[in-house]
């Protein structure tokens, strides 16, 4: 019964995601949408994504909470942790442990058991070979990915690099670099937006976050839209 509700809640995960991919879609609001699904169906406490801009360097552009944003951005910092080292390999990369790693690792050690966070996990986003970057799992748990959850969180970052690219982008290098660009500028903003938001409604980002996101949502907005009119005071939330 529990594989068949998961079954149906992947589903129903997929169905949405493809939705979103038609003509002027949100691709910030995508990607969100991806993590919330990822760590709603992979068990995980929370969940990310870097992106790599037009020279190869990381970014955070979306994440479920704050906690996980630290994490993934002391890793680039640092320049190293299991996200960094998956976007390196374009494989896998899965922590079981985050405790036994304070040598390997020390900065994202720290960081990632001072989160509450167990156990993280790196998935590629990658399209014929291309990097473009990570899809990041955190755990409050000890433990490796299951085969079967590999399997999911793949297909998961994949909808996502297609969505990132669409089949224009693949055909057009200009244009792929255009739409990464535009995600981490809309994020750039949707951060500033929350910093905002939270010191005008004394609440925390995620709090923030929510504020933000709603009113796009329940406006029919563009969220970086929205980000930006936060930014500039001609929107109050």
């Amino acid at each position: 019964m529990a594989s068949d509700t998961r079954e149906r809640r992947l589903t129903t995960a997929f169905v949405t995601l493809a939705d979103t991919l038609v003509a002027g879609y949100d691709v910030v609001d995508l990607l969100q949408t991806l993590v919330d699904t990822c760590a709603d169906l992979l068990d995980a406490s929370a969940a990310g994504i870097m992106l790599a801009d037009s020279t190869g360097e990381l970014a955070v552009v979306a994440s479920t909470s704050e906690k996980s944003r630290i994490v993934e951005t002391i890793q680039l910092s640092s320049g190293a942790g299991p996200c960094v080292e998956c976007f390196a390999s374009g494989s896998v990369v899965t922590v079981s442990d985050v405790s036994e790693l304070d040598e390997r690792w020390p900065e994202f050690s720290k960081a990632a058991l001072e989160q509450g966070f167990r156990s993280v996990h790196g998935v590629p986003l990658r399209l014929r070979g291309r990097m473009i970057g990570t899809l990041n799992l955190f755990r409050p748990t000890t433990g490796a990915l299951s085969d079967e959850d590999k399997s999911v969180a793949q297909g998961l970052a994949d909808v996502a690099t297609i969505g990132i690219l669409q089949e224009r982008a693949i055909r057009e290098a200009d244009i792929a670099k255009n739409q990464l660009q535009h995600a981490l500028d809309s994020r750039v903003l949707i951060e500033q937006a929350k910093g905002v938001i939270a010191y005008m409604r004394d609440v925390d980002m995620d709090a923030a976050f929510q504020t933000l996101r709603a009113y796009a949502r329940g406006n029919n907005l563009n969220l970086r839209d929205v980000a930006e009119r936060v930014v500039n005071r001609s929107l109050s939330l």
